[in-house]
């Protein structure tokens, strides 16, 4: 199955109005990363163990082990979540930074290091959403 059908397949394993919120917030990654790669990641490991949600990637860059080493990441993820949904914006070097530059601004979320949460996206800021997502492609290009 291609990354586009397994995409579609987990947006609709979502109730409503997540679903909805999800595939919307597709459209506004691929607006902002019109060429990028596509991952989607099931949340299970080698053995087939489930490990963590499933999530949807955009883009690529390398990412740096904290022992070493480096391997080939997307720059954007997202996923559902009990609470709602999580942006993850990864790379960025100062773990300070998108709660800093964002966070006031975002509405209802909870902004960490490298994660936005947030219930729905009536909840949030959808253009200071996108405005972290670019400035975070930014930091983590070429």
């Amino acid at each position: 199955m291609s990354i586009e059908k397994q995409i579609e397949a987990y947006f609709l394993t979502q109730p409503e109005p997540k679903r909805s919120d999800l595939k919307e917030l597709h459209r506004i990654i691929l607006d902002v990363m019109p060429q990028c790669r596509l991952w989607f990641l099931d949340g299970k490991d080698e053995s087939g163990k489930i490990v963590s949600n499933p999530n949807v990637g955009y883009g690529t860059h390398k990412m740096r082990h904290a022992r070493g080493g480096a391997r080939e990441f997307y720059q954007v993820g997202i996923s559902a979540n009990t609470a709602g949904i999580s942006v993850y914006i990864l790379g960025i070097e100062d773990k300070n930074y998108l709660a800093q530059a964002f966070g006031k601004d975002l509405g209802k979320a909870k902004v960490t290091g490298y994660c936005i949460k947030f219930k729905t996206l009536g909840d949030i800021s959808v253009e200071t959403l996108k405005h972290a997502i670019q400035c975070g492609v930014e930091q983590t290009s070429g």
